[in-house]
């Protein structure tokens, strides 16, 4: 299998349709429905990338990544922040997000920005 990333989203149905494009892609992939639920995948094993929501419940994208940051005991995971608009992106250049994918999500675009920061999956579809 290749590289393990956790996807972060309180929709189901995305986190559902993210695992399914990064499955097929050759990607083990963790799903949690809010950060907390993530923290702890994270503090289980460091993943080798994160993508997250920024507009959860609890806690936002921003605020689960600055707290990660905060853990001199973590590994500086990348991470790519899941939107419906890009208006975060000044404050997720400041945690150092390895880039954002808009909703809805483009496969082709998903994958891409994914295989710049983990090494492989698969063969990559090209959409």
């Amino acid at each position: 299998m290749g590289a393990r990333i956790l996807v972060v989203d309180d929709d189901e149905s995305i986190r559902e349709l993210l695992r399914l494009h990064l499955s097929s892609a050759g990607y083990e992939v963790q799903v949690a429905e809010d950060a907390i639920a993530a923290g702890y995948l994270v503090l289980k094993g460091p993943p080798d990338l994160i993508i997250t929501d920024v507009s959860m419940p609890h806690m936002d994208g921003f605020e689960f990544v600055a707290a990660l940051r905060a853990d001199a005991a973590l590994p500086r995971i990348p991470v790519i922040f899941l939107t419906s608009v890009e208006d975060g992106d000044a404050r997720g250049r400041e945690l150092g997000a390895a880039g954002y994918v808009t909703k809805p999500v483009r496969a082709d675009r998903l994958l891409a920005l994914v295989a710049q920061h983990v090494p492989g999956g698969g063969a990559l579809p090209i959409g």
